[in-house]
């Protein structure tokens, strides 16, 4: 565009082209147009006073400024100045609007991207209550030969599906003893579009034998295939379940200490009493809840031996306590159980005070009440929890079988499980030939850390004990204990960074007990002056179970933090 002059002579301004009625941020909805160079405002005050009636008056004295402007060939600084303003503020608009697009290009709608960042949860549960009137039920947890005479309160399988951008995660909890890691592998195929699939067990003791360990007598299982088979079925469909009613959410987590809750069965005496429960909301202007995922650490064996009822024991309490309180489904999972933490020895008295004994119902009920009463505590001191981003971390390991009880089981196919050949190496697996001798066997298991945000879960695939997790291993070792110059095991909350620490248990196995490998106590003198050992060595794999499995914990915690969302 070619500057115009100004003529001294006449001191007369050309009129000035329309610019723009409005910035284009002030008016989102319609963008403005382009003006062209020749749109003049009519209606607009001269820059040097008047209005436009006035200008029009003058018309004739501007046409004979318009023949001397060629001819002029100087122009005043002070009426140049307007017109620099102008260019000034044209110049600023552009630049402004350019910003603003490549922002937006770039970002797109904020309202879109934060519905995109969001974290959505789903809930669901589906029964997985065998018949006991259709086919045989062993019941497992205590002693074989229990069958099942009837059911006293459902079992189920619930999940929880968290989704982020584009990754799902399903936590799983069954109402049931243990379920295998084979067992896990075949439903996730099934589920082969999530990053990650947990399988737990309430380790359970008044439900159906899923391990095969509680059969009719010690050479028949107690495992139905058929059964296993519903289970694996039962997972899934409740993942999709859960899928398909997520929502968005925000979360808290409330933390509470119940020591009067547990009994550790054995010495040395370390209970890992903290119940967390994470709070689903759908936002934070309603005291409505999406969801609750408790964790507890205690066997779910109130009803004792002596039950023939089918059962979820003391967990089904608490679940329909909290549901029908906050009017919202609860995912229960069992954490450190081992040690042994139970509520059989627990003191539990009635609402009038009468103390409940161990074996029954009321017991039973009342403990279930208890744990979901310490949860609601903990919610009402719930603090917000950030859940994203996500960092999933798992290892399968191969760990050897020296408990001579396994081993026969296996060779009587009363555990039908696949083996490797055990080489020295976790890491590493090696077919089986037929004649492999059984002390030289190994079983294929996996271990997670899961970094949600600013909560790590670990995932246990056994019963670990509480010295393991917390610490309190004993030191120095008891002079009876059969390892006594053992190491002690890293301890898995100390390899945790994050603010928040879950340990799941029976997480995508059953191991049975891990023990600290210094106070295992098979043969005698036994510890701590005991003419016989304390219970816990004949349902474990071996005394290496621990140390291998934590110095796999402590490599695998190494690369947290190295996968990104």
């Amino acid at each position: 565009m070619r500057p115009v002059l100004y003529c001294t002579r006449h001191r007369q301004r050309p009129k000035i082209g329309k610019l723009m009625s409005k910035p284009p941020w002030l008016t989102p909805q319609k963008s403005s147009p382009t003006p062209s160079a020749g749109d003049v405002d009519t209606r607009r005050p001269s820059m040097y006073g008047g209005n436009s009636s006035h200008q029009e008056g003058n018309m004739s004295s501007r046409a004979e400024h318009c023949r001397h402007r060629r001819r002029c060939p100087f122009k005043s600084v002070s009426e140049s100045r307007p017109r620099q303003w102008q260019i000034g503020v044209i110049t600023f608009v552009i630049l402004l609007a350019v910003m603003f697009w490549g922002y937006a290009a770039k970002h797109g709608n904020s309202s879109d991207n934060d519905a995109a960042d969001a974290l959505y949860v789903g809930f669901a549960a589906r029964e997985i209550t065998p018949d006991p009137k259709a086919q045989t039920v062993w019941l497992a947890g205590f002693d074989r030969g229990r069958r099942a005479t009837g059911i006293h309160d459902p079992l189920y399988a619930r999940a929880v599906v968290l989704r982020h951008r584009h990754k799902k995660i399903a936590l799983v909890c069954l109402d049931l003893v243990g379920f295998f890691y084979p067992e896990v592998k075949t439903l996730r195929r099934e589920l082969s579009d999530y990053s990650y699939v947990l399988v737990s067990s309430t380790h359970n003791h008044e439900g159906p034998d899923t391990l095969g360990l509680w059969g009719p007598n010690a050479f028949t299982t107690g495992v139905d295939a058929k059964y296993i088979a519903k289970v694996r079925d039962c997972v899934v469909e409740a993942v999709r379940q859960a899928e398909s009613a997520v929502r968005p959410a925000i979360v808290y987590i409330g933390r509470i200490r119940a020591p009067e809750l547990l009994h550790d069965s054995r010495l040395p005496i370390v209970k890992h009493d903290e119940l967390l429960v994470l709070d689903f909301r759908p936002d934070t202007s309603t005291n409505a809840h999406l969801g609750l995922l408790v964790q507890w650490n205690c066997h779910p064996e109130t009803l004792g031996r002596k039950n023939t009822l089918i059962s979820a024991d003391f967990v089904g309490a608490t679940v329909k306590y909290l549901e029908a309180k906050y009017k919202c489904p609860v995912a229960y999972f069992s954490g450190t159980v081992g040690g042994l933490l139970s509520s059989l020895g627990v003191e539990v008295r009635d609402r009038h005070g009468r103390l409940l004994q161990d074996g029954t119902w009321e017991k039973t009920e009342r403990y279930g009440i208890l744990v979901a009463e310490r949860a609601e505590e903990a919610l009402k001191q719930a603090q917000p929890l950030r859940l994203i981003p996500w960092d999933i971390c798992t290892q399968v390991l191969y760990l050897p079988v020296t408990n001579r009880l396994y081993q026969a089981a296996a060779q009587i196919k009363v555990v039908t499980r696949e083996t490797s050949l055990w080489t020295g190496n976790p890491y590493k697996r090696v077919p089986a030939p037929a004649e492999a001798k059984p002390e030289s066997l190994a079983v294929e298991t996996e271990i997670g850390l899961l970094r949600l945000g600013d909560l790590q879960i670990a995932a246990v695939p056994g019963e670990i004990y509480s010295e393991l997790v917390i610490g309190g291993v004993q030191d120095p070792p008891d002079p009876g204990a059969d390892f006594p110059d053992a190491p002690i095991e890293p301890i898995l909350y100390e390899q945790l960074s994050a603010p928040y620490k879950m340990i799941i248990g029976l997480a995508n196995d059953e191991l049975g007990y891990i023990i600290p490998k210094r106070q295992w106590d098979e043969k005698p003198p036994f510890c701590y002056g005991r003419k016989e050992p304390q219970y816990g060595e004949i349902n474990s794999l071996g005394p290496d179970t621990a140390p291998l499995l934590l110095e796999a914990f402590r490599k695998l915690s190494s690369l947290a933090g190295k996968q990104g969302d």
